[in-house]
């Protein structure tokens, strides 16, 4: 299980990484292992539609049980089983690096971080640091 504290200090220190990197402004969303929003930040500026991105990054990584770095390289070599995938999902899951499963001491996969607002990579790059700081182990998939 995924504490708030842990959320929040994901939350924050994703946040600052964007912030010390000058970014461009983000939308943060933390969701526990059943896919339950457990704490959300949006930088001011950051566009209308980064909550849905952020949390379809997150959401998506949880559904298929791996980050979606490996869920944008399997949607590349596979594009209809991504487009029915979506349907599925109620166009829920969003196929771009930055959804990144947060594991416990045990690889136990306890929640996602989703991260929008940038480019995907570096909105990985901040979810996997807030993951670390949280003491968590972060799990963004691979290409």
């Amino acid at each position: 299980m995924i504490t708030l504290a842990q959320a929040s200090t994901i939350l924050d220190v994703a946040l600052k990484k964007a912030r010390d990197s000058k970014l461009a402004p983000l939308t943060v969303a933390v969701l526990d292992a059943g896919g339950h929003l457990v704490a959300f930040k949006r930088e001011d500026k950051s566009g209308i539609l980064r909550f849905d991105i952020a949390f379809g990054k997150a959401w998506g990584a949880l559904g298929m049980g791996f980050g979606s770095r490996t869920l944008a390289s399997r949607a590349a070599k596979t594009p209809q089983f991504f487009t029915m995938l979506a349907a599925a999902s109620g166009g829920r899951i969003v196929s771009n690096p930055g959804g990144v499963l947060i594991r416990d001491n045990d690889n136990n996969v306890i929640g996602a971080c989703g991260i929008s607002g940038d480019t995907s990579d570096k909105d990985e790059m901040c979810a996997i640091a807030g993951i670390e700081a949280a003491g968590l182990k972060a799990d963004p998939g691979a290409d």
